[in-house]
């Protein structure tokens, strides 16, 4: 079944110089590149959990499951300025493969997500002022995993996921963040779980390949003003659970992923989409195929972005050599489904994930460019 995919049911200059690491990847740089190191161990061992940066600075980590079918309730958060987590207030449900988003109020929308062998439309608010969640009205479709992208106007587009086990919504709604409701919008053409879907500079969305008995090459774009999808260009290689992030030109890279063989079937391929053209090209290839991997590739103040999980290394794409570079230091293992969240000095909280087994780890470690 394709949950598996969450629980087994359910992230410069110019580099001239290429140097052999100690994990043997030929193409990482000697300088530039930042590093990986341990972090403090978060309160829980968590995969499919939420990673948010809240405005004060602090992230808040929310649900995700400890392994098969064992979901949080549970929320913590992880202070940069002490390299801790601690304890807050607990969802009203647990559940795994949620989605999460900072609202303008500064308030996070908590909504979606499996709880047990379905998806759930219950939705909460996380209030930072209080430590509390409380619950809102819920989604008009129940969704495991759907992807979220927060508009220009403060709303959110809710699009895709699955309702039950391999029955993937092509669906999308949107919630208003001032009337704290839901809203059904125009559907996807294509019903999809496990895709991504990436805010453009001129206000649209991006939504790219996914799941939905097979793996997807098709993406669309998503216009807020008309509230419909439109049919882009197609990948050259169909794709799920993969990354995407905007490059400082605003086109997209397309990183990663798995095709229809799951664990066997890996993806080092890249693409890049560039909404002028409407077409995908070929980029260079990741240095370790991966997948099982954070929806958006972490933009860095540099312009690079970095792209962790599904592999021990994390990889710096550089957009003026055109290729990924190699982090130095490494994560102990090929964690899948781990969180990247970039805080406000510039380092990345990378936390969690599970191995090759539905057992998810506390552990967590920080990038520093």
């Amino acid at each position: 079944m394709f949950r598996s995919g969450l629980s087994l049911i359910v992230l410069a200059g110019a580099t001239l110089a290429i140097a052999a690491r100690a994990f043997h990847h030929p193409s990482a740089s000697s300088s530039n590149v930042g590093s990986v190191s341990a972090g403090a161990l978060m309160l829980e061992p968590r995969s499919g959990h939420s990673a948010t940066l809240l405005p004060d600075g602090r992230v808040l980590i929310a649900g995700g499951m400890r392994r098969n079918q064992d979901f949080y309730k549970s929320a913590e958060l992880f202070d940069p300025a002490t390299g801790k987590f601690q304890l807050t207030g607990e969802m009203n449900e647990g559940r795994v493969g949620q989605i999460a988003v900072l609202l303008p109020s500064g308030k996070v929308l908590i909504a979606g997500g499996w709880v047990g062998h379905g998806g759930t439309s219950s939705a909460e608010l996380y209030d930072p002022s209080t430590g509390r969640f409380s619950v809102i009205s819920s989604m008009r479709s129940r969704r495991g995993r759907p992807s979220a992208t927060l508009l220009a106007n403060g709303d959110v587009l809710i699009a895709g996921g699955e309702e039950i086990d391999n029955e993937s919504l092509a669906s999308a709604e949107i919630f208003h963040a001032k009337s704290l409701s839901f809203q059904t919008t125009g559907s996807m053409h294509h019903a999809r779980v496990a895709h991504t879907a990436t805010l453009l500079n001129d206000g649209r969305v991006l939504v790219v390949g996914g799941y939905a008995g097979s793996a997807s090459a098709s993406a669309e774009l998503y216009d807020p003003k008309t509230g419909s999808f439109t049919d882009t260009g197609s990948l050259a290689t169909a794709r799920c659970k993969h990354t995407a992030g905007v490059l400082p030109d605003g086109r997209v890279l397309i990183a990663g992923g798995s095709d229809n063989r799951g664990w066997n079937g890996n993806l080092s391929s890249a693409e890049i989409y560039d909404a002028k053209t409407g077409k995908f090209v070929a980029a260079a290839a990741l240095n370790d195929s991966r997948f099982k991997l954070p929806d958006e590739a972490v933009p860095l103040a540099s312009g690079n972005l970095l792209v962790a999980g599904g592999s021990k290394t994390a990889e710096i794409f550089d957009p003026v050599i055109g290729k990924f570079v190699v982090a130095e230091g490494q994560m102990n293992d090929a964690w899948h489904y781990l969180t990247e969240t970039r805080l406000k000095d510039g380092r990345v909280l990378l936390a969690g994930g599970y191995a090759n087994s539905d057992r998810a780890t506390a552990q967590t470690w920080i990038y520093k460019p």
